[in-house]
């Protein structure tokens, strides 16, 4: 079995392309969602990723009017937020020679109706504990981190998002 070892301090340099306002992509990934049973992503959906390390059957949760009993669309972005934040949290750590072996994120996910038009809206609380380091010295590392998580930058900025109707080759509809 192979040893894990958090990822190089590397992907903390900043990067300078020839195009400034173009990203360079360092990973990309796509998962796929079916309808399942019921013929709804939110209700009994089959979630799989490109590389098939990732399967899950989704299911709407109690509280929304579903049966529960499996994980939904707000769990894997809260998880994914944490793990992401944790993540910056060790490196921006590990750069400045802080120990936080204890370190904890917590995020909260909130589906939500949005007041100004009705319809719905995520909210997510993240919270850090980072036991046995000087509160002064903690904020800094998580505001710091703050700047840095893609996962908080996107949610503060928004993210680029394009929504388009697959055409022949690229999925069913044609």
């Amino acid at each position: 079995m192979t040893r894990l070892r958090p990822p190089s301090l590397t992907l903390l340099g900043r990067c300078r392309g020839e195009d400034a306002q173009t990203a360079q992509t360092l990973y990309t990934t796509t998962v796929t969602v079916t309808g399942g049973e019921s013929g709804n992503g939110r209700e009994s959906g089959i979630a799989r990723s490109d590389d098939a390390q990732l399967v899950l059957e989704l299911r709407l949760p109690k509280a929304l009017g579903g049966t529960g009993g499996g994980p939904n669309p707000e769990q894997l972005f809260a998880a994914s937020y944490a793990a992401c934040f944790h993540g910056a949290l060790s490196m921006l750590a590990g750069r400045a020679g802080i120990r936080i072996a204890n370190a904890t994120v917590a995020v909260t996910v909130r589906f939500s109706r949005d007041p100004v038009d009705g319809l719905y809206v995520l909210m997510a609380d993240t919270r850090i504990s980072l036991p046995g380091v000087e509160r002064a010295l903690a904020q800094e590392l998580v505001r710091d981190t703050e700047r840095f998580c893609p996962y908080t930058k996107m949610a503060r900025q928004g993210i680029t998002n394009v929504v388009a109707l697959a055409t022949t080759g690229d999925g069913e509809q044609r």
